[in-house]
């Protein structure tokens, strides 16, 4: 139809519904050879509406996916994800004092890994309309290197579990009780059973199960409730946890980024970029999964005041807009900290911590 490029292009440019004979005259040309008869006196309107057609599907091709980014919830229709956390930590025990070498390549090399499979299934609405999901653990293993545990890590005993969230259409939190209690309830198995010695909390990798569950859709849900679609090149910023094997309650700045808009036969799939700097503060309202005071086991029982010196890392994530549900994400940052030893003035080992995050979306079995 040669008609169109003539028609859209001058329609596109002058954002109004414009043609000239050249194009009218195509126009006629092209209906006369599929039959269709115009009226001279209704030539011009008939014209007009034909463009403004042509014009509107050209413009919503060129646009892209013109609607806000969210996530869909389809009740009763289960989605399984299979998340994988993994870290390698070393420790440099190289220490000077009084710019006197006390150690030389003394290193500690550490390595931690979880894999969980979680299935959620939308089970209804509350009064507000949020949606509610029911998270079923189906899964969750822990390996240590070296292992030294006097009993399974802790994060193991949420495999079996259940909770539920509430959440809105964009994927933001509404209600993550449930997620909370459990991650407190499961935090008690990271004690030492039947210590003579007081409370001593073994490793564990409870924080990295938080830092899979809490944070679903951030991406999605820091846009925004009333956000519209972000175009390619835009960037929003969000906040994620740092997950360690220390103790402590550390973030990570977030700048996301929409870098391109993929067309699949599984639909349009927003990538999704990111980077990582170290956050200066969290929000109280992440959830911590020990109370009251003990002391740890292992290496970093030894250690005290840590100082997070740094943080640098990047994520992709895939997030199918026509279905509204993340296809899968990757994340991989460096964290660089030290910290001090018990009566050892101006002893600060070097800890570097790499970590690995990913989620991705498994069919039904």
């Amino acid at each position: 139809m040669p008609f169109v490029p003539t028609v859209l292009r001058k329609s596109i440019k002058n954002q109004q519904i414009v043609g000239c004979d050249c194009c009218n005259n195509q126009v006629l040309y092209v209906l006369a050879l599929w039959g269709i008869k115009v009226n001279p006196a209704e030539r011009n309107r008939i014209v007009k509406t034909i463009i403004t057609v042509l014009a509107a599907v050209v413009l919503s091709i060129v646009a892209g996916c013109n609607k806000p980014l969210s996530v869909n919830f389809q009740k009763d229709q289960p989605l399984r994800y299979e998340f994988t956390s993994s870290r390698d930590i070393e420790i440099d025990w190289n220490q000077q004092k009084d710019g006197v070498e006390a150690g030389r390549n003394k290193t500690e090399k550490i390595s931690e890994s979880m894999d969980m499979t979680v299935v959620y299934t939308p089970i209804g609405t509350d009064a507000n309309g949020f949606t509610i999901i029911k998270a079923d653990c189906l899964s969750v293993q822990a390996r240590r290197n070296p292992d030294k545990l006097r009993q399974q890590d802790a994060v193991t005993h949420f495999a079996g579990r259940t909770f539920t969230l509430t959440v809105d259409r964009t994927g933001k939190m509404r209600d993550a009780s449930q997620l909370g209690n459990l991650i407190r309830e499961v935090g008690k198995q990271a004690f030492r059973q039947g210590s003579k010695q007081g409370r001593i909390k073994e490793p564990d990798m409870i924080n990295d199960f938080v830092a899979s569950q809490w944070f679903l859709w951030d991406s999605i849900s820091s846009l925004g409730e009333n956000a519209k679609e972000p175009s390619v090149g835009q960037s929003w910023k969000s906040k994620l946890s740092v997950t360690t094997p220390m103790v402590s309650r550390e973030g990570r700045d977030v700048v996301y980024t929409l870098g391109e808009i993929r067309q699949t036969k599984k639909g349009a799939i927003a990538v999704i970029r990111s980077s990582y700097s170290l956050a200066k503060s969290v929000p109280n309202s992440w959830p911590m999964p020990y109370s009251g005071s003990f002391q740890m086991s292992g290496t970093f029982g030894f250690l005290r005041s840590y100082n997070y010196k740094g943080l640098q890392g990047e994520g992709e994530e895939l997030f199918n807009i026509d279905t509204g549900r993340t296809e899968q994400y990757n994340q991989t940052y460096k964290l660089e900290a030290d910290g001090s030893l018990p009566m050892a003035v101006g002893t600060k080992p070097m800890i570097t911590i790499t970590q690995k995050l990913s989620m991705k979306l498994v069919e039904n079995r």
